[in-house]
């Protein structure tokens, strides 16, 4: 149902801009996000987005990543400007629904969403 796209190699201080697809997930109220993964460690949040307007992101990324969806063609985006080697991962886009309890944020594990991509590379050397 997410399908993720973007994803790719660059220098240090570059960007790309993810999206993620989803099609086939169409809730009026949504929790959606990104989290990333490095070979070897656990999932890490990146950035979330609430169907009240929330976003939030993780220190690493706070004034270089910004986190957007665009409602009518159901696509969730994120840019990354000024990426470091360090950003370095794989993307994964996730969702669930959303009961306007605080609960999309950064701080949600993993296990607080139900939907995910497959995943999109990112190399930042």
């Amino acid at each position: 149902q997410l399908v993720e796209s973007g994803g790719g190699s660059v220098k240090a201080g570059g960007s790309l801009n993810l999206s993620c697809t989803a099609s086939n997930y169409i809730r009026s109220r949504y929790c959606m996000g990104w989290f990333r993964q490095v070979s070897g460690k656990e999932r890490e949040a990146v950035a979330t987005i609430d169907s009240d307007g929330g976003t939030s992101y993780a220190d690493p990324v706070k004034g270089r990543f910004t986190i957007s969806k665009d409602n009518v063609r159901n696509i969730l985006y994120l840019a990354m400007n000024d990426l470091k080697p360090g950003d370095t991962a794989i993307y994964y886009c996730v969702a669930d629904v959303y009961f306007g309890d605080g609960t999309c944020t950064v701080r949600a594990g993993p296990g607080r969403f139900t939907y995910w991509g497959q995943g999109t590379q990112v190399t930042v050397s």
